[in-house]
């Protein structure tokens, strides 16, 4: 099944910066599906077990390093990357 997830994290660090750039590259490193940043969220593109397991694995290393950190998810059963494109 494919799906769309944008999730967004808010660590609860004045060094915050820093702990989102390694959550990404911590995604980025996942070649099954496809990872889109913008200023306010990233978004997963693909197979839905890909995309959590790498998530699971993704924020498990996240709260083990930096322990109090939010995250925020919408999930959608479709993957609609590009559907944007002509806005």
């Amino acid at each position: 099944m494919e799906t769309t997830v944008e999730i967004s994290m808010y660590p609860l660090n004045q060094d915050y910066e820093s702990f989102i750039i390694d959550f990404i590259n911590e995604l980025k490193t996942y070649k099954t599906f496809k990872v889109r940043v913008n200023e306010t969220s990233t978004h997963l593109f693909g197979d839905f077990d890909s995309i959590f397991d790498a998530l699971k694995n993704a924020v498990r290393k996240s709260y083990m390093k930096h322990q109090k950190t939010v995250f925020v998810m919408k999930v959608l059963g479709a993957n609609i990357e590009g559907s944007a494109s002509s806005l």
